[in-house]
């Protein structure tokens, strides 16, 4: 559906009414559920539900319960209520992500479906959130830092495991519909049951908002379909299917100045930008259970496909372009349980096989307008870059468990990555002229090849039961990121990408955490990351730059997060971070060093808290006031330049009028803050994307 159509989706919304968020709630609770809930038992590990007091990492998980209670128009309003995670909204559901490293758009999160990644390691995507049906979730698990030996490429600030709702045990459907400002409205519906050894469950979701910035109107369809099959008593057979089409103007991230940031938001510079996307993905998980052991065999499929005239090049590159890739791949996994201390042997195999293509265009543009509203035309000159590169993958892993004594519970993984590139260029090789003025008139092009990688990551972690209801961990990871085939083979101004070489980053953490949910639940983590091999680029003499694995920064860090039942009818939780994020090697150009230099889009401090009332005189009644904090940051990375952060205060109601129907609402930045999304500098004048300014949701939920 193009973002034209928003009246053939008014017109279907008419047709299917009363939507809402999936995953069902029985009964309100006392009070709210935490906003960062540290559970019993965590699935991102291993692939498989084992105890978090035994886990070496710092992973938190938010339940349906909570996605159902924020019910978030953006995943930035479930995920920033995580210690030490930022992400801002940009187009639409786009998003730029901060765990453990500076907010942007850089590769080093993995982003998981049920355990399975929902894009190729080699084709990766800063905006992964919206290939996922995040409003309609059963559950979400963010693990802050590398994964474990069960993950590989990217997994290096954290991996965000989205975990799709099961099958109810009887029959259940739930519809609902919201409005919101800017004619924003969601219409989201789920149907589900067990006949026998069969369940299945579908979940719609189709959104719309013609944006609050000029000309960014969003559009997205989404379907869930999973099905889960018990066979012969010891093997179950779950499937999932996602499709996901999205359209969307682009702009909702586009800078302006300081004075238009203060007097005149909404506007847009970059008009005629936008992202078309069209995802499809699929795995069946095959489970045999044995005496001491589960054999797991999840074949998987994806389709992914973006057309995209990005807002961020108008200035200084603009292109639109065209990438896709199909993927066929499997997870194999094997566990074995020993009597011998408790030990459990963990054994599998990656496979992932994704041939994609890549087609980029030059667009010749012009401003037929220089006050507000702004008026472009364009045309589109040349063929820049059209080439087929095939990703491919084998990594086996093998992960051991074992508790010498007790209280104490040893964590040993290593993985070894065998993974590269099939690269054929379409075009003539070498320099090419790419239609721009100055020093970056020349582009190049390379010429078709094979690149390889092999990277061996060891990882060791363990956990000590101090007390009752008390444990710590310390652990050591070693993670790794292969280059993107964009940074590869759109090769640009520079003299050479292709030789590029993995990023490696070494990862120590520990904390101390309560073991049982209660009244009050708390963690508290530190953590030292040095990422070395980093990629930049390089200009020495007046020449033209050569991207290069000379940069090393340093990461480090502490986060806390804590729940407390005030009474039974009060709720108040929060989250912290503290970061901070420098330059150890670092140097652009003969002459500028930025070592010892704090990052660009860094803030040190974040943080979240929300009240939760449930008055016990109003049964079906729940209330919150939430506060997100963005500390300071620079806006370059020579430290000249701030921007000052911000602060956000969301109310949110809900009220049950009926058995079955529920009423909600929420306002969003209620103090009508002007706050950015995203701040740097274009030469020495600060730019803005503005943020969102104080808006209203409302809706109702059926339950049958």
């Amino acid at each position: 559906m193009s973002v034209s159509s928003c009246r053939g989706l008014r017109a279907a919304l008419l047709l299917f009414p009363l939507l809402s968020p999936a995953a069902a709630m029985a009964q309100a609770l006392p009070a709210a559920a935490p906003a960062a809930i540290l559970p019993d038992l965590v699935v991102t590990g291993s692939r498989e539900a084992e105890p978090r007091a035994e886990t070496p990492g710092a992973i938190s998980s938010l339940t349906a319960q909570t996605i159902n209670e924020v019910r978030p128009a953006h995943p930035a309003e479930l995920l920033n209520r995580l210690p030490g995670v930022t992400v801002q909204q940009t187009n639409g559901e786009g998003s730029i992500v901060g765990i453990r490293n500076p907010i942007g758009t850089a590769p080093l999160y993995l982003y998981l479906q049920d355990n399975v990644p929902v894009q190729a390691a080699g084709f990766f995507n800063h905006n992964a959130l919206y290939l996922m049906n995040l409003p309609q979730a059963g559950g979400v698990e963010v693990t802050r830092g590398p994964g474990t030996a069960l993950q590989g490429n990217d997994a290096i600030g954290g991996v965000i495991n989205v975990l799709t709702p099961a099958p109810t045990a009887g029959p259940f459907a739930q519809a609902g519909i919201e409005y919101g400002s800017y004619n924003w409205v969601r219409a989201t519906g789920s149907a589900s049951n067990t006949i026998g050894a069969f369940g299945l469950r579908g979940d719609v979701n189709l959104t719309h908002t013609d944006g609050w910035r000029s000309r960014t109107a969003y559009d997205r369809q989404a379907v869930n379909l999973r099905s889960d099959i018990e066979i012969a008593g010891d093997s179950i057979l779950r499937t999932t299917l996602s499709l996901n089409n999205i359209d969307q103007q682009m702009g909702a991230n586009s800078y302006v100045n300081g004075g238009d940031y203060i007097n005149n938001p909404r506007q847009n510079n970059t008009p005629f930008a936008y992202r078309r996307v069209q995802a499809l993905f699929a795995s069946m998980a095959w489970e045999r259970r044995f005496d001491n052991g589960l054999l797991t065999i999840t074949p998987f499929v994806r389709s992914n496909r973006m057309d995209l005239l990005p807002s961020y090049q108008l200035n200084n590159d603009p292109v639109r372009f065209t990438t896709q890739y199909n993927s066929i791949g499997a997870l194999v996994r094997y566990r074995h349980d020993l009597d011998f201390w408790r030990t459990r042997v963990i054994a599998g195999v990656d496979l992932d096989l994704s041939p994609g293509s890549y087609s980029e265009d030059r667009l010749n543009v012009s401003r037929t307008s220089s006050v507000p509203p702004l008026n472009y035309a364009f045309t589109v000159g040349r063929r820049l870059y059209d080439f087929d590169v095939t990703y491919k993958q084998v990594s086996p892993y093998v992960q051991v468990q074992t508790s010498p004594i007790q209280r104490l519970r040893l964590v040993a993984g290593l993985r070894f990555d065998a993974m590269g590139f099939d690269y054929h260029n379409n075009l003539a090789s070498g320099a090419f002229a790419s239609g721009l003025a100055g020093a970056s008139a020349t582009f190049f092009r390379p010429g078709s090849t094979n690149r390889s990688y092999q990277h061996m990551s060891p990882s060791l972690g363990g956990t000590f039961e101090f007390a009752p209801d008390l444990a710590g961990f310390l652990s050591y990871k070693q993670s790794f990121r292969t280059p993107e085939a964009s940074q590869l083979f759109r090769q640009g101004s520079n003299l050479d990408t292709v030789h590029l070489r993995p990023i490696t980053a070494n990862t120590i953490e520990g904390g101390f955490r309560s073991i049982y949910p209660g009244r009050f639940t708390w963690e508290a983590v530190a953590y030292h990351t040095t990422k070395h091999n980093d990629i930049l680029g390089f200009t020495a003499n007046g020449t033209l730059p050569t991207q290069t694995n000379n940069g090393v920064t340093r990461h480090i860090g502490l986060e806390a997060a804590a729940s407390v039942e005030v009474t039974r009818e009060v709720r108040l939780s929060g989250a912290v971070g503290y970061a901070n994020h420098t330059y150890v090697q670092w140097m652009s150009n003969a002459t500028t060093n930025l070592a010892g230099k704090t990052m660009a889009a860094a803030p040190h401090v974040t943080a979240n808290a929300v009240l939760a009332y449930a008055p016990g005189w109003l049964p079906g009644t729940l209330t919150s006031i939430e506060w997100q904090k963005v500390g300071s940051y620079w806006l370059n990375d020579a430290n000249t330049q701030q921007y000052n952060g911000h602060n956000l205060v969301n109310l949110r109601a809900e009220y049950e009028v009926l058995p079955g129907v529920k009423l909600h609402g929420r306002v969003m930045n209620a103090l009508n803050t002007r706050w950015a999304t995203n701040a740097s500098l274009s030469g020495t004048t600060p730019q803005y994307a503005p943020g969102m300014p104080l808006n209203l949701y409302g809706g109702v939920v059926v339950t049958f």
